[in-house]
């Protein structure tokens, strides 16, 4: 099918909303038969830009699609509260969907730090959140039902979590000309494999990084990390755990070097109604934009089961 490839880099119309005091830039493609609503969540280091593979197809396919750039990403604003916990970014797409949008219900698709927004959101809104479309996400830990499995990747790899969570200023005053911070970004769509070779080409790369050659916005993005290790640095505690109703299709691109080793058996334990999991082989951390075929099929056929 291969329905992006003459699109790789798409935008849309850029609509802009304030909620919670705080500008939400998103992306909002509608349908004119749309009988669900689809919100594409981002994470790190993305922005909505990294689901404009699927945007089209999945709008003509007869969803309505909003993409959202959370606060501190892409063309949104920064917080005036400085909070970018999960629970402020779940806030604030609840009140763009259900309160400037009005939608009464909606399919949630997430990954990497979009994927704990959206599993808050379905935890805070059960009965608003239809299903979940789950891939490469974080997870809430479960010792006993997760005995056996490998819930943690390498040592190695983290470091940039430790570092951007607990020395986020030392480490952005480093990163002080747009060059070092476009190389920096840089290393987590290549060298870092996170994705699968290849499946970025450096002219992909320059386009999803320029948005992070912003010094603000580069240094708003840490701030995730830092609510990890800071209690002071969150809204609230987030209800993240278990999910005993909300069905959802979990996606699992293997290539992926920074996700648990064994993601997709830990997500089958913490999401009692689930289909899959799916192994997407030759596949990393960014699913929507590395396997953006088969993202789409699996999405369009989940969400038209009854």
């Amino acid at each position: 099918m291969e329905t992006w490839r003459n699109v790789r880099h798409m935008t849309f119309t850029t609509h802009h909303a304030l909620v919670n005091n705080v500008d939400i830039a998103y992306w909002h493609e509608r349908s004119g038969d749309a009988h669900k609503v689809l919100v594409c969540v981002h994470g790190w280091p993305e922005s909505k830009r990294i689901f404009s593979r699927v945007v089209e197809p999945l709008r003509d396919a007869g969803f309505d699609v909003v993409v959202p750039d959370l606060r501190g990403f892409g063309e949104s604003g920064v917080a005036a509260d400085g909070l970018y916990d999960v629970v402020s970014h779940a806030r604030d797409i609840e009140a763009l969907v259900f309160d400037h949008l009005g939608y009464e219900s909606v399919v949630l698709v997430g990954g990497d730090l979009g994927g704990p927004v959206i599993q808050e959101m379905a935890l805070r809104n059960p009965h608003r959140v239809e299903r979940m479309v789950l891939f490469n996400s974080p997870l809430p830990m479960d010792k006993e039902r997760m005995a056996g499995m490998r819930t943690r990747p390498p040592v190695e790899v983290m470091d940039y979590f430790i570092r951007q969570g607990t020395d986020a200023d030392a480490l952005a005053s480093e990163l002080n000309t747009d060059e070092k911070r476009a190389a920096y970004i840089s290393e987590f769509y290549s060298t870092r494999l996170w994705a699968h070779p290849g499946a970025f080409s450096a002219d992909d790369i320059a386009w999803h990084v320029e948005p992070f050659c912003d010094a603000q916005k580069l240094r708003a993005s840490f701030a995730n990390y830092e609510s990890a290790f800071d209690a002071t640095k969150r809204s609230e505690k987030p209800l993240y755990g278990r999910n005993l109703v909300t069905p959802t299709l979990i996606l699992f691109g293997t290539s992926d070097h920074v996700i648990y080793p064994d993601f997709d058996l830990m997500a089958a334990t913490v999401f009692d109604v689930h289909d899959g999991p799916i192994r997407i082989e030759n596949c990393g951390h960014f699913v929507p934009w590395e396997a953006a075929d088969e993202f789409i099929f699996r999405t369009v056929a989940f969400c038209s089961e009854n």
